[in-house]
């Protein structure tokens, strides 16, 4: 298996990325309220879980997918 697909940018697909930038940015989020707001709203450590599925399937999509498949739009 080439594990590279869990982390190298050029060899994620868009599930993964998405994820990944969903993460950093809920992360984020998660400091300014923390720190500025002072308070979580509830529920909100569910965006991890959300974002860590959609990270898992796009993974399985890009080992077990069609190769280049939706990567490459040919239009005749």
């Amino acid at each position: 298996m080439d594990f590279s697909k869990l982390y190298r940018p050029s060899a994620l697909n868009s599930f993964q990325f998405i994820a990944l930038t969903g993460l950093l940015m809920s992360a984020g989020a998660h400091l300014i309220l923390y720190f500025f707001v002072g308070r979580i709203p509830a529920g909100f450590n569910w965006l991890y879980v959300c974002w860590t599925v959609f990270y898992i399937l796009g993974t399985l999509i890009n080992y077990f997918g069609k190769p280049n498949d939706g990567h490459h739009h040919h239009h005749h």
